[in-house]
């Protein structure tokens, strides 16, 4: 009898241990998103977008205008078919239309004070998702309890900033009940201390289905010296305390946003400086100027003038650029960068990647590589 029930328990056991290995082989892979802001006043033809390389589009952005969002371009009617006719070409791809952004943030405070201009804004905002089709909203508010563009700000916005996130979340779910569709919601965040030390993201992730953290412009225009501007790791030249990515994730989870709901921004452009102090190839010196964005097809053909020298800093894993015949320092993105950012993106388990912007990366050679990255099963950090 003993031997009976011993090999009676081992064949219960293999049952229940196969049925959890096909339990496990049949769970969905969880997905890598790509998100990609598109911006609406650019001169660029969404057409062009290869909707295969992305499960996301943003398109920005729609303005406050009397407390009620709309857009203000002439173009942005046209453009929008544009990208929801991509949806043909894969039919699984979400567009969401982002509100505020840099030029726009500056009503976001007043309307999020009141109840009252909290429902107004929400309701507004879902109508102008369901005149358009699209699958949810993004909230680009930069940023709320500090100064940016001439934007209103007050110590309230860190608890108003959750109650207009979660009257949002209330309107979609009014309309998912109507259409049985789960809208999304999401936002744009600053990835430094002072964007966590004026929110409340504890709270407030629970109204949202992704948070984009705005990983690049650690050194921006406003900086009079050089610097990486979105570096994976802190770099051993920095003397002066500034940021990177692996920094701003931790700081994120540590204040409890889950990790499947952070997605890593990566800029799909650089940062130019000019009369740039020549001392250590322009890395982390004094400039005579603010920084300038630099496209793609732009650096593309500062190499090809001959006067750069490409360097790599290895303990940021960022790529710079020296010309030492005329001051200049650019900090920008190449393939190498993009791919040990889909492997970190990995190694924590985060949500997957947003990049700014689709127009400035004109022959895809960084998108190629993040969805090349994104979706391998395996990736390197090294």
């Amino acid at each position: 009898m003993a031997i009976k029930s011993v090999f009676l328990i081992l064949i219960i056991s293999m049952f229940f241990a196969c049925s959890s290995l096909e339990r496990k082989q049949n769970q969905p892979k969880e997905e890598f998103k790509t998100i990609g802001y598109v911006a609406g006043y650019e001169n660029f033809d969404p057409a062009k977008i290869d909707a295969n390389k992305l499960t996301h589009v943003n398109y920005a952005f729609a303005n406050i205008i009397d407390g009620n969002v709309q857009f203000e371009l002439a173009t942005d009617k046209a453009k929008i078919e544009s990208i929801m006719a991509l949806k043909k070409q894969n039919t699984d791809l979400k567009v969401l239309f982002s509100i505020g952004g840099w030029v726009w943030s500056d009503q976001f405070s007043n309307i999020a004070a009141y109840a009252e201009s909290r429902e107004k804004f929400a309701k507004s905002a879902v109508k102008l998702l369901k005149v358009y089709g699209f699958d949810g909203i993004d909230i680009d508010w930069e940023f709320p309890g500090q100064r940016a563009e001439d934007n209103a700000f007050r110590p309230s916005d860190k608890e108003n900033f959750t109650l207009l996130l979660g009257e949002l979340r209330k309107q979609l779910e009014i309309e998912t009940k109507v259409d049985n569709k789960h809208y999304l919601l999401s936002i744009a965040a600053g990835a430094d201390q002072e964007y966590i030390n004026h929110t409340d993201l504890k709270k407030a992730h629970q109204y949202l289905d992704f948070i984009n953290l705005m990983c690049y412009d650690f050194y921006n225009g406003w900086f009079y010296q050089t610097g990486h501007h979105a570096n994976l790791y802190p770099s051993k030249e920095e003397k002066f305390g500034g940021n990177s990515i692996s920094e701003s994730v931790d700081k994120f989870l540590k204040e409890g946003v889950p990790a499947n709901k952070l997605i890593l921004g990566i800029p799909f452009y650089g940062r130019k400086w000019e009369k740039v102090t020549a001392t250590n190839n322009g890395l982390y010196q004094s400039a005579l100027t603010g920084s300038s964005i630099v496209a793609s097809w732009e650096i593309a053909a500062e190499l090809k003038s001959g006067k750069f020298q490409e360097l790599y800093d290895d303990s940021a894993k960022a790529s710079y650029l020296w010309n030492a015949q005329d001051n200049i320092f650019i900090s920008y993105e190449t393939p190498k960068e993009i791919a040990l950012k889909a492997a970190f993106i990995k190694q924590k388990k985060l949500g997957g990647a947003m990049f700014w912007e689709y127009s400035l990366d004109n022959n895809q050679e960084l998108l190629n590589t993040l969805y090349q990255s994104g979706n391998k099963t395996k990736a390197s950090l090294k």
